[in-house]
C-alpha cells in the first residue's frame, strides 16, 4: 500500500500544472521557484514533501511526493484540489495521506482530503526567522473576523476616533479633548469590565416579568429612580459655586442623602409589601431595612453638617419657636456638637425601634426556623 505525501497550494502560485508527482518533478519546481522568489516559504514546503517522502521510504513505506493547487476563487481552487486528489487514488490506490502545508489558508484543505482519504499526520512549514510574525499576522486576522470583538472594541476606538477632531474644533483644547476620550474608554472598560451590559441586558425582561405580575415593586422602583435623580440634581445645584475638592463633595452628600434615602426607603418599601403579598413569611432583613435605610441617612446628614459647619460652607441649624395648645417653647439654635450629637441619636433610636419592632414581629417563616434550630 502507498503512502502519498501532499504538498497544498491553495494559493495557485506555481507556474505548472498540477499535480505534480515524484521526486525528479519536484526537484525541478523546487528549481524554478527558488530561482524565481528565493523568499518564497513554498520552497521550505516542497523541500520538507521531499524529506517526508525520503523518511518514509527509508522506514520501508512506499511514499509518492506530490504537489496539488488550483487556480480561481476559493471555491475553485477547493474543487480542483478535490478533482487532483481523486484523479490520485484512482491511480495509486493510497492506504493513506501525509499533508504538508506553510500556512492557515493552505490548512484549510486538510478536510477535503480527509473526506478521500484518511490522513496520518498534517506537516506546518514554517519558516523560522518569521515563526512570530506568521503566529502574529494570523492571530490579527481571525480577531478582525471575530464579530463579537469587533462589537466591543473596534466600535468605541472608532466612535472616540471620531470624537477627537469634534471636541478639538468646539473646544480648542487638547486638555480636555484627552481627558474626553480617556474618560469614554474609561468608562466602556469598566462597563464591560464589571458585567454591567450583562444586567442591562437582562432589564428589559425584569421590568416585562414585573409589570405583567402586578407587584408594587415595580411603582415603587420607579419612585425610587426619580427620587434618586432629584437627590443627584439637588447635590449638583448645593454644591454649584464651589471650588473643587473635599468640601464640595461632602456638601453633594450633604445635599443629596435626604433624597437617596426617600429613593431607597420608596425601593425597599415596595419590596416589603411583595414578600407580605407573596410568601407565608417575611426574612428579618427585609423587615429591618427600612429602618436602617432611615438611621443610615442621618448619620450621614448630621455628619455632613458637622464638617460643613465647621468649615465655615452652612449655618447652624435653628429650630422656631412652636405652640401645640398651652405649651409653648422657645427657638433653640443647634451648633455644631449639638447638632451632630441630636442626628446621630436620632439614627441610634430609628435603628433601634427597627430592631425591636422587627422581633416582635413573628412569621411563620421565623417561627419555623426557630424551631428547626
Amino acid at each position: 500500500m502507498t503512502t502519498l505525501v501532499l504538498c497544498v497550494d491553495r494559493a495557485g502560485d506555481f507556474e505548472c500544472e498540477t499535480p505534480v508527482v515524484g521526486e525528479q518533478a519536484i526537484v525541478d519546481l523546487i528549481t524554478s521557484a527558488g530561482v524565481a522568489d528565493p523568499e518564497d516559504s513554498r520552497v521550505n514546503s516542497l523541500l520538507e514533501t521531499l524529506r517526508v517522502s525520503r523518511s518514509l521510504r527509508a522506514e520501508c513505506t512506499d511514499a509518492v511526493a506530490v504537489v496539488v493547487s488550483g487556480t480561481g476563487s476559493s471555491v475553485g481552487v477547493d474543487r480542483d484540489i478535490a478533482q487532483q486528489v481523486d484523479a490520485l487514488v484512482d491511480e495509486h490506490d493510497p492506504r493513506s495521506a501525509v499533508v504538508v502545508v506553510d500556512s492557515v489558508a493552505d490548512e484549510q484543505a486538510v478536510p477535503i482530503i480527509e473526506s478521500r482519504l484518511r490522513v496520518d499526520a498534517v506537516d506546518r512549514v514554517i519558516v523560522q526567522q518569521a515563526r512570530d510574525i506568521e503566529s502574529t499576522y494570523y492571530l490579527l486576522k481571525r480577531l478582525l473576523v471575530d464579530e463579537e470583538l469587533r462589537r466591543t472594541l473596534f466600535i468605541p476606538l472608532g466612535i472616540a476616533l471620531l470624537a477627537v477632531p469634534v471636541i478639538v474644533s468646539i473646544t480648542h483644547n487638547v486638555t480636555a479633548v484627552v481627558a474626553v476620550v480617556t474618560a469614554g474608554i474609561g468608562a466602556f472598560l469598566l462597563y464591560k469590565g464589571l458585567g454591567i451590559d450583562d444586567a442591562v441586558e437582562q432589564v428589559p425582561s425584569v421590568v416585562r416579568a414585573a409589570f405583567y405580575s402586578g407587584q408594587v415593586s415595580f411603582v415603587t422602583y420607579v419612585v425610587g429612580a426619580g427620587l434618586a435623580l432629584i437627590g443627584v440634581f439637588a447635590g449638583v445645584i448645593g454644591v454649584s459655586g464651589m471650588d473643587p475638592g473635599v468640601l464640595m463633595g461632602i456638601k453633594f452628600v450633604f445635599e443629596s442623602v435626604p433624597w437617596l434615602a426617600l429613593a431607597a426607603l420608596a425601593a425597599s418599601t415596595g419590596r416589603l409589601f411583595d414578600t407580605l403579598l407573596t410568601d407565608d413569611g417575611v426574612p428579618t432583613a427585609i423587615l429591618n431595612a427600612p429602618f436602617g435605610i432611615v438611621a443610615l441617612g442621618l448619620v450621614i446628614r448630621g455628619f455632613g453638617a458637622f464638617f460643613l459647619e465647621n468649615a465655615g460652607v452652612i449655618g447652624p441649624l435653628e429650630l422656631p419657636p412652636t405652640t401645640v395648645g398651652p405649651v409653648a417653647t422657645e427657638g433653640v439654635v443647634l451648633r455644631t456638637g449639638t447638632r451632630l450629637l441630636g442626628f446621630v441619636v436620632a439614627g441610634v433610636l430609628v435603628s433601634l425601634l427597627g430592631v425591636v419592632l422587627t422581633s416582635r414581629v413573628r412569621t411563620p417563616a421565623t417561627e419555623d426556623a426557630s424551631n428547626r434550630q
